[in-house]
């Protein structure tokens, strides 16, 4: 998904690390575009969010999955604001930090101002705007830890009142659906977090959805930089709901006649029966058409229940002319081995789009009911 550049206060995801890039391709922000800065910012209370806590679904999950290879749009909306850095407010008497000197810190998610709950940018803006330069009190939460701070918003030279913070409070993109298991009606996708662009942190689920995609073209991966397919989605149709953005994947529940679903479930490989050889990935990367490519898996992690327990690599004509290897956007493209749903593609290797990471789909399947690493 596709980061949009960040106003003062707002929402993204597109994380690069280590030479690796996740392979989700996520991010406008549903509330106007981007991240806002708080103007007049001010009241509310706190609840500690979920940071990703996988609700488990109404029903319990089979052994025996659809594999899916599918792209959808996806929209998050957060457990509280999310935020994204902190800048001065442009005041007559000079440069004042207001969010900055009461404590707060990127990263942080604020839950309450005054008393009242916010999850969006503007219930932040109109609590700021209600209290003017008086006192307030905000809540949030860093990490596992509950903070209570004091300050006060500062006017700046247009005469609006600020708190000099940059806020996130939604996103939206494109990525893969892993699987779907037809008894629950429980899917997953990506096969790791939805994280903020800025921050990095996993952003905090308040509620979110899945909507139909379809692939309208693809950015070709080369040495050092990291291709991406660009699609299209429909905001005002929902598929199903998330209920989870956890480390190891997002996951909700969807009605089975809600998208044309033609495979057959297979049995969820345990790490045992995964072997270095053979296998293939479904993946969604023309129209609206899910392919089977060719893949080998080279190397197994000694106990890897994370985003990194696989290493594959494309080896696969068509896919390597379509896409030059693994593009962002193919996050959570199921891989099969053996009759076996073994995992799904994560990373792809910044210097060789060719290679790239895989999660097992038994780590997968344990997350989506709650059970964790």
């Amino acid at each position: 998904m596709e980061q949009e550049p960040k106003q003062k206060i707002g929402p993204g995801v597109m994380a690069l690390a280590a030479g690796l890039a996740a392979c989700l391709m996520l991010a406008l922000s549903l509330a106007g575009g981007r991240a806002r800065a708080a103007e007049a910012s001010a009241p509310a209370v706190l609840d500690v969010p979920r940071q990703g806590s996988a609700q488990t679904a109404g029903s319990p999950v089979g052994t025996q999955v659809i594999p899916m290879g599918k792209a959808v749009g996806i929209k998050l909306f957060s457990d509280g604001v999310l935020v994204v850095g902190l800048s001065p407010v442009e005041s007559q008497e000079g440069e004042r930090y207001p969010g900055r000197d009461c404590g707060l810190k990127t990263g942080d998610v604020i839950t309450h101002i005054n008393g009242s709950e916010v999850d969006t940018i503007e219930q932040v803006q109109s609590l700021v705007a209600q209290v003017e330069g008086d006192p307030l009190t905000i809540q949030a939460v860093r990490g596992h830890k509950q903070l209570q701070l004091t300050t006060a918003a500062v006017e700046n030279s247009q005469g609006v009142y600020q708190l000099g913070v940059w806020l996130r409070d939604s996103m939206a993109g494109i990525g893969t659906m892993t699987f779907y298991d037809p008894a629950s009606g429980v899917f997953g996708a990506l096969g790791h977090g939805i994280n903020d662009v800025d921050t990095a942190m996993l952003m905090p689920l308040e509620s979110g959805s899945i909507m139909p995609a379809s692939v309208s073209e693809v950015k070709r991966g080369a040495d050092g930089d990291p291709g991406e397919l660009h699609g299209q989605f429909d905001l005002t149709r929902d598929l199903g709901t998330l209920y989870a953005n956890t480390d190891l994947g997002i996951f909700g529940q969807m009605p089975q006649d809600s998208m044309e679903i033609t495979g057959e479930p297979v049995p969820v490989a345990a790490r045992d029966q995964v072997a270095v050889g053979p296998a293939a990935i479904l993946s969604n990367i023309r129209g609206d058409q899910v392919e089977e490519f060719d893949i080998e898996i080279t190397h197994l992690h000694p106990q890897g229940d994370g985003t990194r327990s696989l290493m594959i690599r494309v080896t696969d004509p068509d896919l390597l002319e379509a896409t030059g290897g693994i593009v962002q956007g193919m996050s959570g493209s199921p891989i099969l081995q053996n009759g076996q749903l073994v995992g799904a593609v994560t990373h792809v290797l910044v210097n060789d789009p060719t290679r790239g990471y895989g999660i097992l789909a038994e780590s997968m399947l344990r997350q989506a009911t709650g059970g964790g690493n």
